[in-house]
């Protein structure tokens, strides 16, 4: 009997590598599976939880951002209502997409529009080819062109997304909370109701 026990153990480590090779990846698999129903199973009982847009209340129709959210720009005012852009070409040459086109022309004494010797006459963004990387957010010494949160871009004419001056332009300095997200705590302090350019 110790003979055949010394003789047979041999063939049962066979059988169990035999077993443990053929079986083993399978039941790998079938756990790997089993886990990841478990998760799908579980969130498929939870409740969904979604943006009401675009039925939501408020102008924004119900969507949410954050405050570093890039939209569309805004070019800013500054605190007399002037125009802060003063035409320094710096934000299209920081642009890698080359989406941005400006003119300049000189401020004279009947006709300020910025508070440097210079203006944008012209200022255009094209959205066909911008990739809101905000280069040029950051490359603007006066802080005159931001990011605003405006997302609804979509038209079906591709000559609608070049937006101009006037689409960008705030109509309110940004103290007086033409757009919310830069400074509310000079807004919430207290400022004109309103200034006129050039006061």
């Amino acid at each position: 009997m110790g003979q055949s026990g010394v003789q047979g153990a041999p063939w049962r480590r066979v059988a169990l590598t035999i077993y443990t090779d053929s079986y083993m990846p399978i039941l790998k698999d079938i756990s790997a599976i089993a886990k990841g129903m478990s998760i799908t199973f579980r969130e498929m009982f939870k409740p969904t939880i979604v943006e009401n847009y675009p039925d939501g209340p408020g102008p924004l129709k119900g969507a949410k951002f954050q405050e570093r959210f890039r939209g569309v720009h805004v070019l800013q005012r500054d605190e007399s209502g002037l125009e802060k852009c003063v035409a320094c070409f710096l934000c299209a040459a920081a642009c890698p997409s080359n989406c941005i086109y400006i003119e300049a022309a000189d401020n004279t004494a009947e006709k300020r529009v910025s508070g440097a010797e210079r203006y944008a006459k012209v200022y255009n963004i094209d959205y066909n080819r911008c990739i809101f990387c905000g280069y040029c957010v950051e490359a603007c010494p006066t802080d005159a062109i931001t990011h605003g949160h405006g997302f609804e871009l979509a038209t079906f004419n591709a000559s609608g997304l070049v937006y101009r001056k006037e689409q960008l332009l705030a109509p309110l300095p940004a103290h007086l909370g033409a757009n919310a997200v830069f400074n509310s705590d000079e807004a919430s302090a207290g400022a004109p109701v309103v200034v006129q350019p050039g006061e």
